[in-house]
């Protein structure tokens, strides 16, 4: 059964929309799915048909948020009524319309033309996008059966424009997934991240506001912009766009220079430091100060708070550094800052974390990466780079991708550049599109499947990474879904049974194993693996047809977490039995499934000590590897300073910033956004003047690709040359989508992130 297990720390006073009723419709548990906490919600409906999300609060039971949440999740009726939802199968006619069409046809002709596809080019051809938005990745866990079946390989996702860099580092340096304890922390460090709005913790601005009052912490922001974060930080290093490696060689030099590293810890835990001095003992830090833009003082002042630090210093890197230039070397010195000064696998520093399902593998080691089929990319994680995806399909290359399935994903708006996107979708001899609602990315498909919303269906999120007591969320339907929709697991067993993948003949005697007894099953299961190991391929699928018919309320979408609670026993068994869930054999494994099944509000599935984080450390020799050489050749470079601005687009624009009112892609419908709803283009007070511009007026914006007019919002938080378009804008006629004026060719040399925190620009005002 479940444990309940308080927070180590208070949790702030919840936000709610209005008090409970005394009477009334019954409040029920879910989560928002607008960024990456997924914090547990309460909603009431009503409206015709009681479809309507009439007020939501937090939720208190919830084991991570306790009942905090921001104004963002209290709009989320926006999300499950928007205008632009599908109900039906769409197939695309010769005239380029759509047509309905009933499930069977579109089951069949999908698994027809993929087969025809990989018998034609092979199953490599075939290329996956998407798999689970902010909230939704239980679906996208079936996809793999789909592509197994199919001999797929390539795949890509939102992970690879944002975390591929760090993940490349992390697999060099440690070999895990790492985070910060920024509940306990003495110093706290925001580097390219503004967590007042993007949030990335559980109650971030409640947290946010903790430490900026208590006089004892400190916190220190690097950013362009000033923002809320930055407003209630300790330091700003307010860097020049796209320079924020000079700035963070300088505070590890410091470090190094000042001789403000802890001895022991690398003695003991790293190894490479003698590399280290060799590379920053020498380094000019008053140089890379005036390269950054930030007064040298203040980045030495920033630097010695990390070092005199003994409560702990947590860091997060985030967007504003990984979708910058230079964002694989920042993930590097960013790390070099709390691996030197000993913040790691102790209170209120680094760890890493327990994981249920893990989104990508910290890959990355010198010699083992795999590669595009076309351009060469380094496959990270297992996901091509997004910025080569295009490139990919408009080639001759006789190993090009000639099909996709796009699933939860809309990389037509956002990925780098739309225009080149759009035309490699249509190069495709097929795309298929499941997503609720009819994206631009659908738009341009040959068929589109429908699903249930994320209120309509059971779904979960893996990002999981709270410390000491990490949650699970199993979300059941609040909503039944709208007739004409199949959940993504239903699809892609239709799909492997259409292929030919799977037999009645293989699922009969796991069916009978099923529903005599759960320790059957797991024998009946594991024979049939035994017996014929291609099963093992599409077992997410396996596991829906068979265990999931014997699962309470309609979860069989849950299914495919018996395998993953069984995995994450036998991985972490003393962080899951200190959470109750241990036992001989299979024991504890079943004890959280069933836990899981049950959790309304959550459940934590596992208790950390600090002293279990050095056993996750996976480098050969347990050690922290300080070095990653091929870094080496681009922290050279360095010395020769930042590219020249170019006359012709004198300002760097941020393309795609995190707002109150906007989230990611998934909200498109400008009439959820409070304020902002055209999305205006911010500039500092210097810049309004230099091109003689009101707030509230208009200027063209140009980029290499393409140019569009905005709206004006006057903001001191910008610097002069820097300007910034919001993310989420798309259809539903407002804004600006971003990223019709970025470039895929901006991209990491190594992950191949796109830069879109610094995008050359100009601007024109319009009369």
């Amino acid at each position: 059964m479940a444990v309940d297990v308080s927070p180590i720390a208070p949790f702030a006073v919840p936000q709610v929309s209005e008090a409970e009723p005394e009477v009334g419709p019954a409040w029920q548990s879910t989560a928002c799915i607008l960024c990456e906490c997924n914090c547990g919600i309460e909603v009431r409906l009503g409206g015709p048909g009681d479809r309507r999300f009439e007020r939501i609060r937090g939720d208190k039971a919830h084991p991570a948020s306790a009942g905090y949440t921001c104004e963002k999740a209290l709009r989320l009726d926006h999300y499950q009524n928007g205008a632009d939802r599908l109900t039906a199968p769409l197939r695309r006619r010769p005239d380029g319309t759509f047509e309905e069409i009933d499930w069977e046809t579109a089951i069949t002709e999908i698994a027809q033309r993929l087969v025809a596809v990989k018998d034609a080019y092979g199953g490599e051809s075939i290329f996956y996008y998407g798999g689970g938005g902010q909230g939704n990745h239980l679906g996208g866990g079936y996809s793999g059966a789909t592509l197994r079946a199919l001999g797929a390989r390539f795949r890509s996702s939102a992970l690879a424009q944002e975390k591929t860099g760090e993940f490349f580092v992390n697999g060099q340096m440690i070999g895990g997934l790492t985070r910060g304890d920024f509940e306990h922390c003495e110093v706290a460090v925001f580097i390219g991240k503004n967590p007042y709005q993007s949030h990335g913790m559980p109650r971030a601005r409640t947290l946010l506001k903790e430490i900026g009052r208590d006089p004892l912490r400190s916190m220190i922001v690097l950013d362009p912009r000033r923002t809320e974060t930055a407003d209630l930080a300790d330091f700003h290093l307010q860097v020049i766009p796209g320079t924020d490696a000079w700035c963070l060689s300088a505070m590890v030099a410091i470090l190094v220079q000042e001789g403000l590293v802890d001895r022991a810890f690398i003695e003991e835990h790293t190894v490479g430091f003698d590399r280290i001095v060799d590379l920053f003992g020498d380094l000019s830090i008053a140089d890379a100060a005036q390269r950054c833009g930030v007064d040298e003082t203040l980045i030495r002042s920033a630097s010695r708070r990390i070092a005199r630090a003994v409560g702990g210093v947590a860091v997060f890197e985030d967007l504003g550094v990984q979708m910058n230039r230079h964002s694989t070397l920042n993930s590097w010195l960013e790390k070099l800052l709390w691996a030197l000064t000993g913040n790691f696998a102790r209170q209120g520093a680094q760890y890493i974390p327990t994981s249920l399902v893990p989104l990508a593998s910290a890959s990355g080691r010198a010699g083992a990466a795999p590669v595009s089929p076309v351009v060469g990319a380094r496959i990270i994680g297992g996901l091509v780079p997004c910025n080569v995806i295009a490139e990919e399909i408009l080639s001759d290359h006789p190993r090009r991708y000639r099909a996709m399935i796009v699933e939860s994903g809309n990389p037509v708006h956002s990925l780098a550049d739309s225009q080149q996107m759009r035309a490699a979708m249509r190069a495709l001899d097929l795309l298929v599109v499941i997503d609720v609602a009819m994206t631009e990315t659908a738009q341009e498909a040959n068929y589109v499947l429908p699903v249930p919303t994320q209120y309509e269906k059971w779904e979960s999120t893996f990002f999981n990474f709270d410390f000491p007591h990490n949650v699970f969320h199993l979300r059941r339907p609040i909503l039944e879904a709208p007739a004409g929709v199949l959940p993504e697991p239903e699809i892609h067993a239709r799909l492997v049974e259409a292929i030919g993948a799977l037999t009645e003949e293989d699922l009969a005697p796991l069916r009978v194993a099923a529903a005599e007894s759960r320790g059957a099953f797991a024998d009946a299961f594991f024979a049939a693996l035994a017996a014929k190991p291609s099963l093992g391929a599409i077992a997410p699928v396996v596991l829906y047809r068979t265990l999931g018919p014997t699962l309470a309320d309609g979860a069989a979408s849950a299914a495919l977490l018996w395998g993953a609670v069984h995995k994450a026993a036998l991985n972490n068994p003393r962080s899951l039995a200190a959470a109750g869930f241990d036992g001989e054999g299979l024991a504890g494994g079943e004890a959280l499934f069933d836990a899981i099944l049950d959790g309304r509000s959550g459940t934590v599935f596992s208790i950390d000590d600090w002293d279990e984080i050095w056993r996750r450390v996976s480098t050969d020799d347990g050690r922290i590897h300080l070095v990653v050489d091929e870094l080496l050749e681009e922290f050279d470079h360095l010395s020769a300073g930042p590219p020249a601005v170019d006359p012709d687009f004198p300002v760097m624009l941020s393309a795609g910033e995190r707002r109150s009112f906007t989230a990611n892609t998934i909200f498109r419908d400008p009439a959820w956004r409070k304020r902002d709803a055209d999305g205006a283009l911010r500039i500092s007070p210097g810049d309004a003047i230099a091109y003689g511009v009101a707030d509230g007026g208009r200027v063209r914006l140009t980029t290499r690709r393409g140019s569009a007019v905005v709206d004006v919002e006057v903001s001191d938080s910008m610097r002069d040359g820097h300007v910034a378009l919001p993310n989420g804008m798309g259809i539903g006629g407002a804004g600006v989508a971003p990223n019709e004026l970025t470039d895929s060719a901006d991209r990491d040399p190594i992950a191949g992130t796109p830069w879109h925190k610094s995008v050359p620009a100009r601007l024109e005002a319009v009369g």
